[in-house]
């Protein structure tokens, strides 16, 4: 007894404590529902409404994504060299065919003498070749006539013969290398023309802007190396991903709005120019295009976008707040309020486009007001009491029920 004297003490004080805090409950239940058999409610509930309307209601999917340029242009030199200059920067606006960069060119110029040279000893052994042709044929038919009198003999004549055909291949010969160093001085030249590297694209708008720069003056570069990067942005693209949801109901032509962090308070119009045919496998989305005019160029490839897009769109709608839907044995519906706003009828919905906090509801007599708030402490037919109504004609008891 001496050691359980103090439990027995606690246990006794919680016995106390819980029948009293049970005895606050049912005080408070019984202020909230009143007095009467099974607690049922004998006084309005507060509810809050909203107005039923009637209009159009558009089904609209976000998705996010980035802008990417309609083109890009690589500048790269078909020659190697010293960069002596770059002529053009980051942001400039370049034209089509425009000279952007020139490489050191002593050495292409060097190429082109002596090509030149050997073009001239090639034309120079062509005419000797020529003149010696001369010769060997006028031998040749000097020979004949001697041979026809008796004068010279057969193997004079054949040895003039067989030099006339020497000289004729001689000729030949020094007519392809003069081929060879005209071809050599033409190549020579192309490749000094190559140091003044060009901004050269087909298709597309005659003037682009400078993206990326990638040398500076002084570097050696090797033929193709990057110099810089050219990007078309008017229109720009648009790209995002989407799950197969929503795949089926998007097509080419139809029009999204986007907006970007950098303009958070302007849209952009534009439309969906490619669906990709296939998923990728990683992420089991498709990737889509879509076009946005760009003529002031204020959206930039890299901008991150959400673009909305209108899947459909029901001209005359029946349309509730999303608050307004409750469900009551699996199955979905509003409280409509009774013309004198003092009781509710429980009306079965189905539910169509979602724009929202805007839904489109399909069912009978749905008119009037709808409960948004409170709706879980109704039923079919309770009163209800609409706070900013009751205040003009029920002042007295309001009162009563705060106190």
């Amino acid at each position: 007894m001496k050691y359980g004297s103090p439990k027995i003490f606690l246990m006794t004080v919680l016995l106390i404590g819980a029948a009293a805090a049970g005895w606050f409950i049912f005080v408070q239940l019984q202020k909230l529902t009143g007095p009467g058999k099974g607690g049922k409610s004998s006084r309005p509930i507060p509810v809050e409404v909203a107005q039923i309307q009637h209009g159009p209601i558009a089904l609209k999917r976000t998705f996010s994504g980035e802008l990417e340029a309609l083109a890009e242009f690589v500048v790269a030199p078909k020659v190697s060299g010293r960069v002596e200059r770059v002529l053009v920067n980051i942001a400039d606006r370049v034209k089509r065919g425009q000279v952007v960069a020139e490489l050191d060119n002593a050495e292409y110029i060097q190429a082109v003498a002596q090509a030149e040279a050997d073009l001239v000893v090639a034309r120079a052994n062509l005419t000797k070749a020529s003149s010696d042709l001369k010769i060997a044929t006028r031998e040749f038919k000097r020979t004949e006539s001697l041979l026809k009198r008796g004068i010279a003999s057969d193997s004079e004549f054949d040895a003039a013969g067989q030099d006339q055909l020497a000289k004729q291949a001689q000729l030949k010969v020094a007519e392809a290398h003069k081929t060879k160093a005209e071809a050599s001085l033409e190549t020579a030249n192309i490749r000094l023309g190559y140091t003044k590297v060009t901004a050269g694209w087909t298709g597309g708008n005659e003037y682009r802007l400078v993206a990326e720069r990638y040398v500076d003056e002084g570097q050696t570069v090797a033929a193709n190396a990057q110099l810089l990067l050219i990007v078309e942005l008017d229109p720009v693209v648009g790209v995002v991903f989407i799950t197969e949801r929503d795949y089926a109901s998007l097509k080419p032509g139809q029009l999204v709005s986007l907006k970007t962090d950098a303009y958070p308070g302007e849209r952009y119009p534009g439309n969906i120019e490619r669906i990709a045919p296939v998923f990728r496998k990683s992420t089991r989305q498709a990737r889509i295009e879509m076009s946005i005019a760009n003529s002031h160029q204020r959206l930039k490839p890299g901008m991150f976008i959400r673009a909305t897009v209108v899947l459909a769109r029901v001209p005359e709608a029946t349309i509730i707040p999303q608050q307004a839907l409750t469900i009551r044995d699996d199955r979905s519906g509003v409280f409509i309020v009774s013309q004198d706003g003092k009781s509710v009828v429980w009306r079965e919905v189905k539910v169509g486009i979602r724009e929202g906090n805007r839904v489109q509801v399909e069912g009978d007599g749905l008119s009037g007001r709808v409960v948004t708030l409170g709706q879980q402490l109704v039923k079919d037919g309770s009163a209800i009491i609409i706070p900013g109504v009751q205040n003009e004609t029920a002042n007295g008891h309001k009162e009563a029920t705060s106190q």
